[in-house]
């Protein structure tokens, strides 16, 4: 299925499915013995599998062929972390050499338990210097307490898509641009059948599609972790704004119940069914693949794309925005450890083929140089996108020992607490910080 169909509301968390990794294996020092220039054969593991997606991969490992007429690169497609990292802890020779993913949460655990090697040496060994490759966000989630186990392949960028035809009939000019503008313009937007809706301005209600709520709190630019790396979900005030601006969103618009059977009512987020093509809703949160699904559904109206809003105290971050992507890797238990990185390096940091393959599958490029290319997609909204992946103040989550198992939490939390089912919040948060920490030291032992 194409990238921008694959769901990515909740993260993949290989704990939970019984494959924590940490202390099974011993982290690469990067001392690998293997000859690149001489004849082997490497194994590409990958998730991507829509015929244009694999196609695009397939065209990548032709040009790096090309250029390594060595090295033969044997690409295995639509594979999931978990059987990645079982092939992993299993070695051998079936193993793959190089391996990517889509789930940046489980990047601490790569990290952590050394299944992914150091990728630093490699790069101070062939003059890299990754600070000057990659923006420094993307390679926050690439990266672990010091481990460069992985480096950015393509992000994924999330804002907001809006109804241009909805925004007329109600009179508004401009996307919203502070939190409480985005509440009066919701309103507004909101249109019912007796007490029925039709339309509603923004369904914050967090089951929704790719709703999950840390995309949203992002644009509050959250601490989620001291520095112990304690939770302090309680202590920081962005949360309680954060949850009280989503209160407010549902209240300006008939509250949750109302919102949620309405929500209820919405066909599958890949379909045309969806709610915001169908016109259920005049803006709506997603990344930049979605463009592709309402040009290829030919959506019956006019639509846009803006970062989303920003709380009103800090209207100078507007155009930061939440940011996630595809990392690549090399397997520790790799036997051709140099000639992996050879094509690590080429797909990740090489400018022309990451320009090519980010115009080819409508993803974000992943390095400063590609992100200035004058050959990307030119279209308008696309380039909305790059804005917020270059903006300073867009937010990835913080990698976790644990493979994202906080943000599986904070979801669980939000989904009672935008209910109403959280009587006291603060004591409620405080519950939830105990639970984060409680989960990443067992994880640690």
């Amino acid at each position: 299925m194409p990238r921008w169909r694959i769901p990515l509301r909740a993260p993949v968390v290989l704990a939970a499915a019984g494959l924590l990794l940490a202390g099974c294996a011993n982290p690469s020092t990067g001392s690998a013995a293997d000859d690149p220039t001489k004849p082997v054969t490497i194994k590409f593991w990958h998730g991507w599998s829509a015929p244009g997606e694999v196609k695009a991969i397939n065209d990548s490992i032709a040009r790096f062929e090309k250029l390594h007429p060595n090295i033969h690169v044997q690409a295995t497609g639509n594979v999931s972390d978990a059987t990645v990292n079982q092939a992993l802890r299993a070695g051998g020779d079936e193993a793959p050499d190089v391996v990517s993913s889509f789930t940046t949460n489980n990047v601490g655990q790569y990290c952590d338990s050394g299944m992914w090697a150091d990728l630093d040496p490699f790069m101070k060994k062939t003059g890299l210097d990754k600070t000057e490759v990659f923006p420094e966000s993307l390679l926050n989630y690439t990266s672990y307490q010091g481990n460069q186990c992985a480096l950015p392949l393509l992000a994924d960028v999330f804002g907001m898509y809006y109804n241009k035809d909805a925004f007329k009939e109600a009179g508004i000019t401009h996307p919203p641009k502070t939190m409480s503008e985005f509440v009066a313009d919701s309103k507004k937007l909101t249109v019912k059948d007796g007490s029925s809706y039709k339309r509603v301005g923004f369904m914050p209600n967090f089951r929704l599609y790719q709703n999950s709520p840390d995309r949203l709190f992002a644009q509050w630019g959250p601490t989620y972790f001291d520095k112990d790396g304690k939770s302090r979900l309680a202590k920081d005030p962005a949360t309680y704004e954060f949850l009280g601006t989503a209160k407010k969103l549902m209240d300006a618009q008939g509250g949750y119940d109302a919102l949620e059977r309405f929500r209820t009512s919405f066909g599958d987020e890949m379909s045309n069914q969806n709610a915001f093509l169908s016109g259920k809703l005049a803006m709506h949160l997603d990344g930049e693949w979605r463009g592709l699904m309402l040009n290829d559904s030919k959506a019956r109206f006019t639509w846009g794309v803006a970062p989303m809003p920003v709380p009103d105290d800090q209207a100078d971050t507007y155009g930061r925005g939440y940011l996630t992507g595809t990392v690549a890797g090399i397997a520790h238990s790799s036997k051709h450890q140099n000639a992996a990185w050879e094509l690590v390096r080429f797909l990740t940091a090489d400018t022309d083929q990451v320009v090519q393959f980010a115009n080819a599958i409508h993803n974000v490029p992943s390095t400063k140089a590609a992100l200035k290319s004058p050959k990307l997609d030119a279209d308008p909204a696309f380039r909305t996108f790059l804005g917020i992946a270059k903006n300073k103040y867009s937010q990835v989550m913080p990698p976790s020992t644990n493979g994202g198992m906080y943000i599986v939490q904070l979801q669980d939390f939000s989904y009672t607490e935008e209910a109403g089912k959280v009587p006291n919040l603060k004591k409620g948060l405080q519950r939830l910080d105990k639970l984060i920490d409680a989960d990443t030291l067992q994880s640690q032992n």
